[in-house]
């Protein structure tokens, strides 16, 4: 265990939602230790209050993606977009490691009484923006369901430079994205992760390629910054797209398929690294705006025990990988 006792306590003293990550990911807690937590979150804190807000239809808040009589509705007018529906709960409930089982019959009610608001597509179809399919993808993948058409979606919608773009399926880009190619990548490896099934790791890596290119945070055509996203960290991060982020997923993916870092993160590592404060800790920036069921983070301004949860492991990961690579007798193998 590398990370500060202190900064540790902090992070431990948090949500199971949360703990259990510190637990398995930096306190190096053996797995029966860690997985008990983890069990934990559909009967505590978050994923309790989560799980209590499904409807009987099984969708949350009466819609797919947004709540039920969101348009025309004055919320629609008001800055950001609610993130109360069923794709965000679902999400989120994966993504804090909520077991399936917590959610039994939720897969078959969805397929039965969920449509998107996009033409009223059935919801385990998806429909034509790739960000939304990314996480029907990978929630899918966990429950069960039937998510064979947008495992033939993905690789036919790539574009030609590798990755995706939510804004091409309406005529409107040709050039990949970073937050729509970084959030199909993470759709794609929750897939494989969950269902063993590979048949779309090209398009992943294929996807990859094009952010490892950028260096995760700079324009092909002129070597700048994409923009001021990549370098402020939020939590929840929802759709939104930093290096943080990216790095978070790169290193799931090259511990997933057992490869090393690939050097061309070292600058986004860097951007991370000057943003630890020197406690430690990461500190939240502008909250992401629209309505939730309730906070899972803190103010802006504010150390934020996820960031740091991220940030750590992070660097973590690559410090132990640089040390082993720079070691005399790594170098002579």
């Amino acid at each position: 265990m590398t990370t500060d006792r202190r900064l540790l306590d902090w992070l431990l003293d948090s949500d199971p939602a949360l703990r259990w990550q510190v637990a398995r990911d930096l306190a190096d807690a053996p797995p029966e230790v860690w997985q008990r937590t983890r069990a934990s979150v559909a009967t505590e804190g978050f994923g309790a209050r989560l799980l209590a807000q499904q409807d009987a239809d099984g969708q949350w808040a009466g819609g797919a993606f947004f709540p039920a009589g969101f348009f025309g509705s004055g919320e629609a007018e008001r800055p950001g977009q609610p993130w109360v529906g069923t794709t965000w709960v679902l999400k989120d409930l994966r993504e804090w490691g909520v077991d399936a089982s917590a959610l039994a019959g939720t897969a078959e009610k969805l397929d039965a009484n969920s449509r998107w608001e996009y033409e009223d597509l059935p919801y385990w179809g998806g429909e034509v923006d790739v960000c939304i399919n990314s996480y029907t993808l990978a929630t899918g993948a966990w429950l069960g369901a039937d998510v064979s058409r947008l495992v033939e979606w993905f690789p036919e919608h790539r574009l030609a430079d590798g990755g995706w773009n939510c804004e091409a399926e309406e005529g409107d880009s040709v050039r990949s994205s970073f937050h729509s190619t970084l959030n199909a990548a993470r759709g794609i490896l929750a897939y494989e992760r969950f269902t063993g099934d590979t048949s779309m790791r090209d398009a992943r890596h294929g996807g990859e390629e094009y952010l490892l290119s950028r260096r995760l945070m700079f324009r092909a055509s002129t070597g700048e910054l994409v923009g001021a996203f990549a370098t402020r960290f939020v939590y929840p991060n929802r759709h939104r797209y930093s290096v943080l982020a990216a790095l978070d997923h790169f290193r799931d993916a090259f511990l997933f398929e057992g490869t090393s870092p690939d050097p061309r993160l070292a600058d986004a590592i860097e951007v991370v690294r000057s943003a630890r404060q020197p406690d430690g800790t990461w500190l939240q920036t502008t909250p992401l705006p629209g309505r939730t069921w309730f906070d899972v983070d803190v103010a802006e301004g504010e150390p934020s025990r996820w960031l740091t949860l991220i940030g750590t492991r992070v660097l973590e990961w690559w410090d132990a990988a640089t040390r082993t690579r720079h070691r005399p007798e790594a170098a002579a193998t």
